[in-house]
């Protein structure tokens, strides 16, 4: 077979997916907005359930809803029969996925949850299915069109469940107003939770900066630096930045003037500053592009100003500790 051949392939299997991916639609009724709605007010954990490749499907969803702050986690319908059924509670919500709706290992699932009353939203294609007839919120999957060769493996079909699944964890999310720094609450590490740090997360503050009084000597200037050990010394002013002094400036003039000389003449007066909610792989950027290792932080409202408070400071050492590149 021509190398071309398996392109062409590719594109068929693929078309024939997004083509009944579009029959999603027909799922955004009245049961989707209930369901949403029961697990918005759940006070419990959502528990997902499903067999073979509807079970991947709901331990994936699982995983999403419990990655934006929402309690979850996959429950296999065989093993519940072995006691893991304790761990469902009336308080929580039992989300079960299965594109037949009528896989046996489910029926024991589903007594127990309807004889203690826990709520069910069932996600199937038939309409008289097992599932669906015992789900309280009915989700009736559209049927679809495999796109295996065969017509029969599941492709389309699993698509469909996971993009019902990522449909209610986005839509709870838009209702919860969940945000970037929530999402960095539950994602601290991996390439994700670095991308999202801001200035204000990585920032040296508080006694840990390297501040002194415009006032002061040279000879106090250094000692500040060297017990701060950032290379540099912020001169303040009535509470605002005046200037700044690095390691380098403070070595070439040493040898040239008095310790007791006043700083004012031979510092940076107007040293690179970025606002606190700067997306910190910026930061880098801005240090890489100055050939400098720290930059000042200060609030939204002062950055343009010429009187600027002082939030934190940024040092390149912070930047590549928290990994970003």
């Amino acid at each position: 077979m021509m190398k071309k051949n398996y392109i062409e392939l590719a594109k068929k299997a693929a078309n024939i997916q997004i083509n009944e991916l579009k029959k999603v639609k027909k799922v955004f009724n009245n049961s989707f907005a209930k369901a949403v709605d029961l697990i918005l007010n759940c006070k419990g954990k959502v528990i997902f359930a499903g067999i073979g490749k509807s079970g991947l499907i709901a331990r994936k969803v699982s995983a999403t809803f419990s990655s934006v702050g929402i309690p979850s986690f996959f429950c296999h319908p065989s093993e519940a029969l072995h006691g893991d059924l304790g761990q469902i509670e009336k308080k929580d919500i039992l989300i079960i996925f299965s594109y037949s709706g009528n896989t046996s290992e489910l029926t024991n699932m589903l007594k127990y949850a309807n004889r203690y009353r826990i709520k069910i939203i069932g996600v199937a294609s038939k309409s008289d299915s097992i599932l669906l007839k015992a789900s309280d919120i009915k989700i009736n999957l559209p049927k679809v069109k495999e796109s295996d060769i065969t017509g029969m493996v599941p492709t389309s079909s699993t698509s469909i469940s996971l993009l019902i699944g990522d449909c209610l964890a986005t839509t709870v999310m838009q209702q919860k107003k969940f945000s970037k720094d929530k999402f960095k609450i539950f994602h601290p590490g991996g390439n994700i939770g670095n991308s999202l740090l801001l200035a204000k997360d990585i920032m040296v503050v508080g006694g840990k900066m390297p501040v002194i009084n415009y006032n002061k000597s040279f000879k106090e200037a250094l000692k500040i630096m060297n017990q701060k050990k950032l290379g540099i010394v912020v001169i303040i002013k009535n509470k605002f930045i005046k200037g700044m002094l690095t390691d380098g400036d403070l070595r070439r003039e040493l040898k040239r003037i008095s310790n007791k000389e006043s700083l004012n003449k031979y510092m940076s007066k107007s040293p690179y500053s970025v606002n606190i909610n700067m997306p910190a792989s910026k930061a880098l950027a801005i240090m890489n592009e100055k050939k400098i290792t720290s930059l000042l932080v200060v609030s939204d409202k002062d950055l343009n100003k010429k009187n600027k408070k002082l939030l934190g400071i940024i040092h390149i050492h912070s930047l590549l500790q928290n990994g970003i590149k």
